[in-house]
């Protein structure tokens, strides 16, 4: 049994037990949160499609972790003028865990 599920702007695929990193979420290591926007569902008797969500559908997730991506440099430089920046940037992220879809 799979999920289409929309997080912070973004479509994830999950299914039980999955662990996956999002965008930032509000919350502590261990909280439980859950996501309505479900997109699609997939189990053994068939596929739902919803329009634009599926009701009645809820996945459910633990926060694992708050933590930081890898930096990622910004580099900007015109020729022959003299300009030059260089940044770095890393994004925060979230590591949750799929309890269920239900």
């Amino acid at each position: 049994m799979f999920a289409l599920v929309e997080i912070g702007g973004h479509q994830f695929k999950v299914s039980s037990n999955d662990e996956i990193f999002v965008y930032k979420l509000d919350g502590k290591e261990g909280d439980k949160i859950t996501f309505d926007k479900v997109l699609l569902v997939s189990d053994a008797t068939g596929t739902k499609v919803g329009t634009p969500k599926v009701d009645g559908v809820v996945v459910s997730a633990t926060i694992v972790e708050q933590l930081k991506d890898d930096k990622v440099i910004v580099f900007k430089k015109k020729r022959r003028k003299g300009f030059k920046v260089k940044n770095g940037f890393r994004q925060s992220l979230t590591k949750i865990k799929i309890d269920s879809i239900a």
